[in-house]
């Protein structure tokens, strides 16, 4: 995932009775395909700019799938798409900002769902918010001028690709944690040449990080937002799909 595409009024967004608007909502999603978790965030942005829904943060993992964003160029995937393919690698076009990055089991993913005014600076608090989640794992990270995601020295640790429909956000970020990284090596990760990639688990020497380091990112997400993280469940979150009625005084 690489830079953002550029914002839309931002509309009538505020949140219904009974949803504190200072709240961002935080659901734990598991894996889920890639098709699946798009049309998951289609739902909930046409939710959120109706008012219907506070904003949100879904964070999952996806299979195995490369992902195209809309300055990808063919020599992104230099084998050829079919070629991926027969590795077990779906190829998914996006409608995201940047161009093609990688995403697979071991990979936090992070979709807000959040109404926004300055595109800029919400990409910017987004990247301050993954260093701090990475600093509480002992790992020294950092962002660089004129690129966007987060960067552990000269290697690149997440990514950071976002759209925004009527000052709604979708897509998000991605960092990885324990997935492989061999993929990233078959492509040109983010339109970068020669950029090495690298994850938790490789910085520190440890493993089975993902469950404890999605919390992390939740609480630094909600803090750099100046928001009050809520957990609620991927049911909730659906049924304040179908009815913003049902979003008030209904337990999580």
């Amino acid at each position: 995932m690489a830079s953002p595409s550029s914002a839309g009024a931002l509309g009538g967004c505020e949140p219904p009775p009974g949803v504190d608007r200072d709240e961002l909502w935080v659901a734990q999603l598991g894996r889920l395909d890639y098709s699946d978790g798009v049309a998951l965030q289609s739902a909930l942005r046409r939710r959120r700019i109706e008012g219907r829904l506070p904003d949100a943060l879904l964070l999952l993992e996806h299979p195995p799938v490369y992902t195209k964003g809309r300055r990808s160029a063919r020599t992104d995937l230099p084998m050829g798409e079919d070629w991926y393919r027969t590795q077990g690698i779906e190829v998914a076009e996006s409608d995201r900002g940047g161009r093609v990055t990688y995403h697979g089991p071991g990979q936090l993913v992070g979709y807000p769902i959040m109404a926004i005014t300055d595109v800029i600076a919400y990409v910017r608090t987004m990247e301050s918010a993954l260093v701090a989640a990475l600093g509480d794992e002992g790992i020294e990270a950092e962002v660089r001028d004129g690129l966007t995601g987060v960067w552990v020295g000269d290697r690149k640790i997440g990514s950071i690709g976002v759209h925004v429909s009527r000052g709604v956000t979708t897509h998000g970020f991605a960092l990885n944690v324990e997935n492989d990284l061999q993929p990233f090596e078959w492509i040109v990760p983010c339109g970068i040449e020669g950029v090495r990639m690298t994850s938790i688990c490789r910085e520190t020497g440890g493993g089975d990080r993902l469950a404890c380091f999605r919390k992390r990112v939740a609480w630094r997400f909600a803090e750099a937002f100046d928001l009050r993280q809520r957990i609620v469940s991927r049911e909730r979150l659906e049924r304040a799909d179908r009815s913003g009625a049902a979003l008030a005084g209904v337990p999580a």
